[in-house]
């Protein structure tokens, strides 16, 4: 440090006798100052600097940045735990680890760690919901709300089940009456299924529920969905907060210049915006309501908005943000993971797969099938079906990026001294790609499921498609009805075969700002799946 500030006082000197040349000598020395520091306080006086990683991802945040603008994080972050093990340095300020002991301590119940501010993106309204809130408590106080509304029990029940089984009778319906030759392209459709379940579930039949799989009236919904430049602003809004909060409230004048000179990420409407405004008025139209509770997410909300005396209160614009949340949480997952399905028991490598499974349903009953749709009890009795969805969802999870946490103390993880606010987290991508517990863990093989009762019961362990402890998806069970009714239904009806145009093409699908696909396929298309439907 000395030394540097001799270096500083030589060019202050030589700066007054020549100012162009010592004023660039100035901004030369600060910015080797700069570097030395850096260098200091992140790799040499660090207490995160034992863990092992790239010493430049610990120089600066902004090398796992770079692989974020790419769009390769995850990927990346894996190949850096196949290199250096189950902890991993991936910032000056950042722990990825992978493995069941941090899964346990970072994110089971009772944890003392919270949701970084990187999930306040996904507030709605200047409103917090569920997901985006960062305290425990907050979030226990409002899961209360809603945990029994998502149990097995009211998902299964006869209101539930059958608006899920005619949801898929519409799905059958959309194959029969779309498809060209038995072709149709189901990522569009299979979004429309699960729009349509998840908006009925949380509106009703009237007031928000969306109709998309009988009409194209609300189809236009998904289209900031599949906006490319969505991951754009998802980078943006995560590592530039408050210039794209900025660029985005500007109004007139300003608005104009941001927007001609192409200064915005993504371009107004920006992404989710259909699907928030269209929850915002449906929360408005359902406000004063007389509402039947029993009937909708949204009624019961409301009834706790008119009746609660104790607590936190919330209002129809709180109502309004946790509703687009569950709107939107209820799309991609399921419909991505239906897609990824029929996309791999589709490939002729994997026909074996769809045989059992095929077999498997053909065994249900006379009893169990109404206008070849199964029930949704009956689907979810079906072992080998259960077995094709949690391998899709293994190889196919679809959050699989990072889920960020923090805490306020000084804590242990893994051996490892985590001082209070550094950024921890694991993913479902690395979790499931752990060559020791998943043999050949890029081949899809539900068998996998069932086979050894040990190595099943290990690989559950290591699971983690609906996370876990206090913040584990709370949609899990619809989600399953939805999964395992459609899928039961379609193999009963017909066999699937990768469309001609499709044999050796990937679908990608976004998530954050990154696309996943199956890293085993050369050509990838995003958005995009054509199946071919053989009705048997």
């Amino acid at each position: 440090m000395a030394a540097l500030s001799t270096l500083f006082d030589v060019l202050r000197r030589w700066a007054i006798q020549n100012p162009l040349l010592g004023t660039i000598g100035m901004i030369f020395a600060l910015a080797v100052s700069y570097t030395v520091l850096q260098i200091y306080t992140n790799l040499i006086a660090s207490p995160l600097r034992s863990i092992p990683g790239p010493r430049l991802f610990a120089l600066t945040k902004w090398r796992l940045a770079y692989e974020d603008y790419r769009g390769a994080r995850t990927r990346y972050v894996n190949d850096l735990h196949r290199k250096y093990g189950e902890v991993v340095r991936v910032g000056p300020n950042e722990i990825s680890f992978n493995s069941l002991s941090a899964l346990k301590t970072i994110y089971g119940a009772g944890t003392v760690f919270q949701r970084h501010r990187f999930y306040r993106m996904f507030d709605a309204y200047g409103r917090q919901n569920m997901f985006s809130v960062a305290s425990s408590v907050a979030h226990r106080d409002r899961k209360k709300l809603l945990n029994h509304a998502y149990s097995k029990t009211v998902v299964l029940s006869p209101q539930n089940s059958g608006m899920i089984e005619d949801k898929t009778r519409k799905f059958l319906s959309l194959v029969d009456n779309d498809s060209k030759d038995g072709i149709l392209e189901t990522f569009n459709s299979l979004h429309y299924f699960s729009m349509d379940s998840i908006t009925q579930f949380i509106y009703g039949k009237t007031g928000g529920a969306t109709t998309a799989l009988t009409e194209p009236k609300n189809r236009d919904l998904l289209d900031d969905i599949i906006n490319s430049t969505r991951r754009k602003l998802s980078f943006f809004a995560i590592h530039f907060p408050r210039l794209t909060n900025w660029l985005y409230s500007r109004q007139g004048f300003m608005e104009s210049v941001v927007t001609n000179f192409c200064l915005l990420p993504m371009a107004k409407p920006s992404t989710y915006t259909g699907i928030r405004r269209h929850a915002l008025l449906a929360a408005e139209n359902l406000r004063d309501q007389d509402l039947d509770v029993t009937v909708s997410i949204a009624a019961r909300l409301f009834n706790v908005m008119r009746t609660q005396t104790k607590g936190p209160t919330i209002d129809h614009l709180d109502i309004a943000s946790e509703c687009a949340d569950q709107f939107l949480a209820g799309i991609d997952t399921t419909s991505d993971t239906l897609m990824f399905a029929m996309f791999a028991l589709s490939q002729r490598a994997n026909q074996s797969f769809q045989d059992k499974l095929r077999e498997e349903i053909l065994t249900l009953s006379e009893d169990a099938v109404v206008d070849d749709v199964v029930s949704a009890l009956a689907a979810d009795k079906l072992p080998y079906l259960d077995a094709v969805i949690k391998e899709t969802l293994r190889l196919y999870a679809p959050l699989p990026g990072t889920e960020p946490r923090w805490s306020e103390t000084d804590e242990v993880i893994d051996g490892y001294s985590v001082p209070a606010e550094t950024v921890v987290s694991l993913s479902p991508y690395c979790l499931h790609r752990n060559e020791r517990v998943f043999k050949d863990p890029l081949e899809f093989n539900p068998d996998r499921w069932v086979g050894d009762p040990r190595d099943v019961a290990e690989m559950k362990k290591w699971f983690w498609a609906f996370s876990s402890g206090g913040r584990m998806c709370i949609g899990m069970h619809l989600a399953m009805a939805e999964m395992t009714t459609l899928l039961a239904s379609v193999y009963r009806k017909y066999r699937t075969e990768i469309a001609p145009e499709f044999v050796d093409v990937t679908p990608g699908v976004t998530a954050r700002y990154e696309v996943f696909y199956d890293e085993r396929f050369s050509q990838m298309e995003e958005h995009t799946c054509w199946i071919r439907f053989v009705r048997v």
